[in-house]
């Protein structure tokens, strides 16, 4: 049995803080040049984003019926092919005033696949995914499937073909935490 090792949780999350910053344009020009001097940082909002991942854990009670528990994965975790993760995405508006189009891209890891429609976010964000790493973005991706007498066919895109989650926030109050998690499982 294939083993995978879980490591890395946070850098996710910098993928997912690479696109918050490029968002911001006092951070931006610092996070892509060499030297540069911040003017009026303190005038930026403050996002602290935060991931978290848990293993699903399935037991039986003493009746026999199956029991869902979810188990934090912290340092090298080892999983097992099939088994379910749920990534928990925290984005904490430390500043005084709303942030506006906030912009959250999360790469589904290597070696797992999406879990369809388990997406779950405490704000109306809009969600998008990728199939392409992350280059583009739609709603309901799409592929093109020849079927055996030669017609190609447009369908969805089957869950293991996605690469990306994209989360567009209009806005997020100050002093508030959004909060979105999704299930991926181990290939």
């Amino acid at each position: 049995m294939k083993s995978v090792y879980i490591t890395g949780v946070g850098a996710i999350a910098l993928v997912a803080t690479v696109s918050l910053i490029s968002q911001m344009p006092g951070l931006a020009s610092l996070w892509q040049s060499g030297s540069a001097t911040a003017q009026n940082i303190k005038s930026q909002p403050q996002i602290q984003l935060r991931l978290e991942a848990e293993k699903q854990v399935v037991k039986q009670d003493q009746q026999g019926k199956q029991i869902q528990k979810w188990q934090a994965l912290q340092g090298e975790a080892v999983v097992q092919p099939k088994d379910v993760l749920r990534y928990t995405l925290k984005a904490e508006n430390n500043s005084d005033r709303p942030v506006k189009n906030l912009t959250l891209n999360q790469p589904v890891p290597k070696g797992m696949g999406y879990v369809l429609k388990s997406i779950n976010v405490t704000n109306n964000a809009k969600i998008s995914y990728s199939i392409d790493g992350g280059r583009t973005f739609v709603e309901n991706p799409t592929v093109k499937v020849t079927l055996p007498n030669g017609t190609v066919e447009t369908q969805p895109a089957p869950a293991s073909a996605y690469t990306n989650i994209r989360l567009q926030l209009p806005s997020v109050a100050m002093k508030t935490t959004v909060k979105a998690t999704y299930e991926t499982q181990v290939r």
